[in-house]
């Protein structure tokens, strides 16, 4: 029952990290010590249906809990205290990349070469020029869902696809994934509009406008986690220092993109809040690292 209710709490914190765009569920999964035995219980789910059900029904309840649960709580922190809650996420993500950096260099043959180094070095950059395209507008405004048509909800799709393949790489965060293809604005109207839905269950439209954005969404992310967490386990075996070394320059790009993203600083910048900001990064650094050096 302890176990259980571990993998809710962990399945809420990601969900959290979800409705962000820039924060990686992947990284929460690897500071929370679970990423590996998620890796592996989609991956070979019917080898022990019970043991793998046991992680991932309750990490699945807990995501959509979270995200149905705390998204206004977010949103509030983000729009009144934006450096405080950006600061603690960032510390959480840099208190974790000394331990993938060492997992990095311990892993496959002895010591960097210039390969790994190169691959630290993209990953930051592919991150970092992404954080300049967050800007973009949304294709299509939330408040004209009820004229989405089967081309665009084809696009959906298409989106749930890449941001669950994101989303399973630490590093690099879904949500932020959807923003840049323009439909972050949709899905929070949509996930919000549940709400209201359940307030007045006779209303069959609002019903199909909800599902219009999130059905072909949901599809896609279940499709894009299974294809991702197939390959990279493949790639794991064969190219630890690789993989971890890609990990390990996302993280650090992340870093960057929050750094970068306009929204940190949205609520405004003040001796007190700077000051509030460093003892909350001290805190998810410290946080993470301790849980990380435990559990990976």
């Amino acid at each position: 029952m302890l176990m259980l209710m571990r993998n809710f709490i962990n399945g809420m914190v990601v969900g959290i990290a979800e409705i962000i765009p820039g924060i990686s569920g992947g990284t929460v999964a690897v500071i929370l010590g679970f990423y590996f035995d998620f890796i592996e219980a989609v991956n070979h789910f019917r080898e022990n249906i019970k043991k793998h059900l046991f992680l991932l029904l309750p990490l699945l309840a807990g995501m959509a809990f979270s995200i149905l649960a705390f998204g206004t709580l977010i949103d509030y922190l983000l729009l009144h205290h934006s450096l405080p809650t950006m600061l603690l996420f960032i510390g959480l993500i840099m208190g974790i990349i000394p331990i993938i950096f060492t997992k990095a260099k311990d892993s496959g043959t002895k010591g960097f070469k210039l390969r790994h180094v190169l691959m630290i070095a993209i990953s930051i950059l592919v991150l970092a020029l992404a954080s300049y395209l967050k800007s973009q507008e949304a294709v299509v405004a939330a408040e004209v869902i009820s004229g989405i048509g089967p081309g665009y909800m084809a696009f959906i799709f298409f989106a749930g696809w890449i941001a669950a393949m994101a989303l399973v790489l630490p590093g690099v965060s879904g949500s932020f994934v959807l923003l840049l293809l323009g439909v972050y604005p949709l899905v929070t109207h949509s996930i919000s509009g549940i709400n209201d839905w359940l307030g007045n269950i006779s209303d069959t439209e609002k019903l199909l406008n909800i599902c219009k954005v999130l059905g072909p969404l949901g599809i896609g992310v279940v499709a894009g986690v299974l294809s991702m967490v197939k390959l990279l386990e493949k790639f794991l075996e064969k190219y630890p220092k690789s993989i971890y070394s890609v990990i390990s320059g996302l993280l650090l790009g992340s870093v960057y993109a929050l750094f970068n993203d306009p929204a940190v600083y949205s609520s405004g910048v003040s001796p007190l809040t700077i000051a509030i900001g460093v003892a909350a990064f001290a805190a998810g650094a410290a946080t993470s690292f301790l849980l990380g050096k435990r559990r990976l």
